[in-house]
């Protein structure tokens, strides 16, 4: 599911800003670009996140304004007069006056500066430790809110499958009289009625039609949609028992379309058919 958070640290020589988002994942996928003076806490960080977010592609930045300004270059003083002191001696033997120029060529030399990187203080480690948390507190509640959507739309799917399913009974009736009628015809265009035994014609309809029974196909479709909204409402992780769920719906829906046998109950299959697509693409997004 995808989420956002942002928090921003204030120190009195730098500004940090954390920035964090997800995108759908079936597992925890962590990208963490951090500065160099916190790579050592990255396993740190890692695992704050993991403690929090199950699952997602996760990205994380932490980006310092003004960092350049910390990294101050240094004289290094006992290099510089090693050189200074073997240059004048060198001078002196090619009787050089170069006195004036000495320093300036030394500061060009290998090792004259040194560039000193500062150490992660602990102060302000726990401040932007602090403000990791911050951020994925946001995200967290981001998706949270995204999941109330989300639950909101499978209950209603769901709910439009069972009325689906309530307006098959109003053609079922229908359904067994024109099938009667339609076998009847038939036997009469192609044998015709005085050569129809009437007894064996009713024990090979009643065979016919008990194969062309949806009851239990309708019974089942109920308790599975039934049995989704209830482990909708457990402690996930949940997602994947909800995806068996929805196949369990899909082959009694496609039964039902198979043995119905009457147009207007076909159409409400489709229907059926229609909502059950919208909740295996949502349940891929169920924890």
């Amino acid at each position: 599911m995808t989420g956002y958070g942002k928090s921003v640290a204030e120190l009195p020589q730098k500004k940090i800003s954390i920035e964090i988002k997800s995108l759908n994942s079936k597992s925890l996928d962590l990208n963490a670009r951090l500065p160099w003076l916190y790579k050592e806490k990255e396993s740190e960080v890692r695992n704050i996140i993991s403690q929090k977010l199950d699952r997602g592609k996760i990205d994380l930045n932490i980006n310092f304004d003004a960092l350049d300004s910390e990294i101050v270059p240094v004289i290094n003083k006992n290099v510089v007069k090693n050189y200074f002191n073997q240059l004048k001696e060198i001078a002196g033997d090619l009787k050089i006056n170069a006195d004036d120029q000495l320093l300036s060529t030394i500061m060009r030399l290998p090792d004259a500066l040194k560039t000193e990187k500062p150490e992660l203080a602990e102060e302000e480690w726990l401040l932007v430790r602090e403000k990791i948390n911050e951020a994925v507190e946001q995200l967290d509640g981001y998706r949270i809110e995204e999941g109330k959507s989300l639950e909101a739309d499978l209950i209603r799917a769901v709910g439009k499958i069972l009325t689906l399913l309530q307006e098959v009974e109003k053609f079922e009736g229908d359904r067994i009289t024109k099938i009667r009628e339609r076998l009847n015809a038939s036997l009469m265009d192609n044998v015709g009625i005085e050569n129809i035994d009437k007894n064996r014609f009713e024990q090979e309809l009643i065979f016919y039609l008990e194969k062309l029974d949806i009851n239990e196909e309708k019974v089942r479709l109920k308790k599975h949609c039934e049995y989704f909204l209830e482990k909708m409402a457990s402690l996930p992780p949940n997602g994947k028992i909800l995806n068996f769920i929805a196949q369990e719906i899909g082959r009694e829906v496609n039964t039902i379309g198979s043995k119905a046998n009457d147009a207007s109950i076909q159409k409400l299959v489709v229907m059926m058919k229609d909502e059950l697509e919208k909740i295996k693409e949502q349940s891929l997004n169920v924890l």
